[in-house]
């Protein structure tokens, strides 16, 4: 009789943007267990927006823009290692059937927005609740929840601050030994990259591992506050679930 193939755990990290996301789809793409895939719903995303974000043209031509497709055939479909890490943005998550987040293990990333809106706002000057993926990160966590699942959360600054001790206590939870291979990776781009890479990822190309946790030095904008007040209370609430080390 032919064994039954080994089920691959399918794990879905919802971020918002500038929140250390390809960094940490680099630390587990070390791990020999694991293949990555890097924001598989970004094309359908761009496509029923119709928002101009940098490379579009480059984003449509590259992946399949059909976000149910890509479910099917990229986050459900098959995969040549036992775990699937798939590095997602929350807002990428919409006209599409959730009912897949079922099927998954799901984990979410966020980021102090003092610290987030600024380095958004070197890309999008004028960036909308939208565009931070708070709002989006919450509907995810409700959806979850009906489904049955609390899922993981992450702060980007705790990570920083002992990428260690986070990632081993997130692997516990997954079901997965900590591979110390995680904290290390060779400097420049890696083929999973998307294509907007060289719009998004100059300064994980330089690293070679997380970088130490520094606090903003550089006054807030004050164009940000509006924003900055309407996205405060959604952090505080995925924040005060974060995974944390003394």
């Amino acid at each position: 009789m032919t064994p039954e193939p080994t089920p691959v755990l399918r794990l879905n990290v919802w971020s918002g943007p500038r929140n250390v996301s390809t960094a940490l789809m680099y630390s587990f793409a070390q791990r020999a267990d694991t293949r990555v895939v890097d924001e598989p719903l970004y094309a359908h995303y761009l496509r029923v927006t119709g928002l101009d974000h940098p490379g579009r043209a480059e984003v449509l031509a590259s992946q399949n823009q059909d976000g149910e497709a890509v479910v099917r055939d990229v986050i459900l479909g098959a995969c040549d290692r036992p775990v699937l890490f798939c590095k997602q943005m929350a807002h990428h998550l919409i006209e599409v059937d959730r009912a897949f987040l079922g099927r998954c293990v799901n984990v979410l990333l966020t980021r102090d927005p003092i610290d987030m809106l600024p380095s958004l706002a070197e890309a999008f000057p004028q960036p909308t609740l939208r565009d931070t993926g708070y709002a989006a990160q919450l509907a995810i966590l409700a959806e979850l929840r009906r489904l049955g699942q609390e899922p993981p959360v992450l702060v980007a600054s705790e990570v920083l601050k002992n990428p260690r001790a986070v990632l081993s206590q997130l692997c516990t939870k997954l079901g997965l030994p900590f591979d110390e291979a995680m904290l290390r990776w060779s400097a420049g781009p890696r083929p999973e990259d998307g294509v907007w890479a060289p719009h998004w990822y100059a300064s994980v190309h330089r690293s070679t591992g997380f970088a130490p946790w520094q606090p903003k030095r550089t006054p807030f904008p004050e164009h940000l506050r509006p924003l900055l007040e309407e996205v405060l209370p959604i952090y505080a609430e995925l924040s005060k679930l974060a995974i944390r080390v003394d």
